[in-house]
């Protein structure tokens, strides 16, 4: 079979569309000067390996000669994984978006010779149906339309480009007048305001926020877990934990293998959207680790245990590098790999399959397309009692069954697995395994932690000393974006947090410095997604919204202040409070959007705990300090008080042979505790 230049490139999404009849170019020098040379518009196509609509876009349309036959004459045809280079994704979903009013994957977006875009859509079927025009009737369009309206689209291109560039420059105006007065701007009755924000898209039925499809929302759960700590606001325990439960509970979680698929289609958990990614598991376990310091409910432990089995069993490189994500189809079909008939059930378990589909909802008719998603209606306690068992003689029968269905499902035809590692990606799971670590008292989580963060520094370390923001095959490509760099700052804090090394907290610093000196805008204190000097794009982007993941520069934000107390260097602390002063109105008003901005407002509200343990058995006393919820805050160890002054934090201390635990604010310190629980008072009292 005939291959396109993306036979060459190392992207599982990429790969896939290699044998299409389209003549795809990658992204590159070479595709955007044919299109300036032979004065044709420029199609990007973006996607991603696991994206189910993109397969059937695929195979509709990139996959027949005829379509391609119209696309290859007058058009140069670009693919691009929106995971390897999210930077230009950003740029042209925000332009579809602004054309179109919505967006999604595939992204389809036109552009001029000059990559200024200038129409564009999601998904195209091959036929026009439901007021969607078909992909022959928009390719027929733009062709018609850059050759008779030219000058029109050129400056239609120009004008969006430049609503762009407008639309980026939030902060600018607002900076020059900032005053600093920090009890006006962070005060009580505005983190008061964002909960009940929160609340009022609050599902108080079946949990989460707003309506199907129902995405995790972890950073808001993250917050209400926060605002309970702070405010002993019961709602807000309440709201995190209905959601946590049925997500747990629901079809969104693989009862069988663990792990969470992407989201949600109906407002139930039922139905999932199978494809399973890196991220949405690191940032489901974070935050079910803060969830079980706070409540030790005891389900919660389970799924952060079966969520770290499932990714090492399917998402662990043999070099300690996480892989990307599962895809939502095996067999050309979307979940097939994941559901069951009652039928099979029966056979594998025999006389154990009766308990087990009352369980997990099994029946003939089956809950989903005749099929069945296994989820768990009854809670696992209710459901012990209705039927004469302990909760844990339930779950004893419970796995017995689920290691038997798992010998059968691994027989069948696996989800293709996106096998290229990314670098910010990588650093949550690595912020995930240091809290299941610390929250569980794992050390087989920290030594996972500590071999993935080697890799990390050095798979994807590149020869000038920046990073890559991919790797794969022995080779790190793509200059890191600022969510690169300011995930792995977060997880070396973490990891410094679990182990003690000071060696993380000097790389961190370090890294810290790279994003200063590449990625800021000096004006505002914010920071642009992409380094300086980078060629290929139109506009330098400042990201702030917490999406999928959390935005740079909230987290940034959050690694300023910790550094900046670590190291004292003050600058660094006011300009983590000035970046948060400047969003404060917006993420106050629409917390649900900033969801870790909103959390660090609160934090800086409440104000942000020094922590340290100096002497004796400290690093014992360290895990129990780890096992407790403690919201935003600064810790460091070490066995005895230093003799250089590079960590304020742990210099001129009382030394005593046993333990003792330190209480700061701003280095001004209580009296030192000796137990765990003193400190939690301490807390509580501030």
């Amino acid at each position: 079979m005939a291959t396109n230049r993306l036979i060459k490139e190392s992207s599982p999404y990429l790969l896939q569309h290699a044998h299409n009849p389209v003549d795809w170019y990658p992204w590159g020098e070479e595709a955007l000067n044919k299109a300036r040379t032979e004065n044709k518009p420029i199609l990007v196509s973006i996607g991603y390996a696991a994206c189910h609509w993109c397969h059937v876009m695929e195979k509709e349309s990139f996959e027949d000669e005829t379509t391609a036959a119209f696309m290859n004459e007058y058009f140069i045809n670009i693919k691009i994984d929106r995971e390897e280079r999210p930077d230009l994704d950003h740029i042209y979903m925000d332009a579809v978006q602004t054309m179109t009013g919505s967006g999604g994957w595939p992204l389809n977006v036109f552009l001029t010779p000059a990559g200024k875009p200038f129409y564009g859509g999601t998904y195209f079927p091959p036929k026009a149906v439901f007021n969607r025009p078909s992909w022959q009737d928009v390719l027929a369009g733009v062709s018609n339309a850059f050759r008779e309206k030219r000058e029109a689209i050129d400056q239609q291109a120009e004008d969006l480009t430049q609503h762009l560039v407008r639309s980026n420059e939030f902060g600018v105006q607002s900076v020059a007048g900032l005053e600093l007065d920090f009890d006006a701007l962070f005060n009580r009755e505005k983190a008061r305001l964002m909960f009940e924000n929160i609340m009022k898209t609050a599902d108080q039925d079946e949990g989460g926020f707003g309506r199907a499809p129902k995405f995790p929302q972890t950073f808001t759960i993250q917050f209400l877990l926060h605002h309970f700590h702070y405010t002993k606001e019961p709602r807000a325990l309440q709201q995190a934990c209905l959601s946590l439960d049925k997500m747990v509970l629901g079809g969104i979680y693989d009862q069988l293998g663990g792990g969470f698929a992407r989201y949600a289609t109906d407002a139930a958990w039922l139905v999932p959207h199978f494809e399973k990614m890196l991220y949405d598991n690191a940032l489901l376990v974070i935050v079910l680790c803060e969830a079980y310091q706070l409540t030790h409910n005891l389900l919660y432990e389970r799924a952060i245990r079966q969520t770290l089995a499932f990714v090492e069993r399917e998402m662990l490189s043999e070099e300690y590098g996480f892989y990307s994500a599962l895809d939502a189809d095996s067999e050309g079909e979307e979940g097939r790999f994941y559901v069951w008939d009652k039928q099979s059930i029966d056979a594998v378990l025999g006389e154990e399959s009766p308990l087990f589909c009352t369980f997990y909802d099994v029946t003939e008719d089956g809950n989903w397309e005749h099929k069945n998603i296994l989820h768990i209606k009854i809670p696992p306690q209710q459901f012990a009692d209705q039927h004469g068992l302990t909760v844990e003689e339930l779950w004893q029968r419970m796995d017995k069954c689920r290691g038997l269905l798992m010998q059968v499902r691994n027989r069948r035809i696996r989800p293709l697995l996106d096998d290229k590692q990314l670098l910010g990606w990588n650093a949550l799971m690595n912020h995930a395994y240091c809290k299941a670590a610390g929250a569980l008292g794992n050390d087989h989580y920290r030594e996972v932690a500590v071999r993935n963060m080697e890799f990390m520094l050095q798979r994807f370390r590149l020869p000038d000393g920046s990073f890559g923001h991919t790797y794969k095959g022995g080779e790190a490509r793509f200059p890191a974006f600022l969510d690169d760099y300011s995930c792995l700052i977060q997880a070396l804090l973490q990891l410094q947090e679990i182990t003690g090394d000071t060696v993380y907290l000097h790389t961190a610093r370090a890294l810290t410095n790279r994003v200063l000196d590449n990625f800021s805008e000096t004006d505002t204190g914010f920071f642009f997604f992409t380094p300086t000097g980078q060629p290929d794009i139109i506009v330098r982007k400042k990201e702030v919204y917490d999406g999928a993941v959390p935005s740079g520069n909230a987290v940034m934000a959050i690694n300023l202040y910790c550094l900046g107390i670590i190291f004292d260097v003050p600058g660094w602390r006011e300009r983590s409070v000035q970046i948060c002063a400047l969003l404060q109105e917006t993420v106050t008003r629409y917390p649900g959007s900033f969801g870790v901005w909103a959390t660090m407002i609160q934090a800086l509200t409440y104000t942000i705990p020094e922590i340290a343990i100096i002497g004796g058995d400290f690093a014992m006393l360290r895990e129990d300090v780890l096992r407790r919820f403690i919201p935003i805050h600064v810790l460091q160890s070490a066995p005895s008080e230093p003799t250089s002054q590079e960590f304020p934090m742990l210099v001129q201390k009382p030394y005593s042979s046993d333990a003792a635990i330190f209480l700061c604010r701003g280095y001004a310190c209580q009296q030192p505790v000796n137990e765990v629980d003193a400190l939690v008072k301490l807390l509580e009292n501030v």
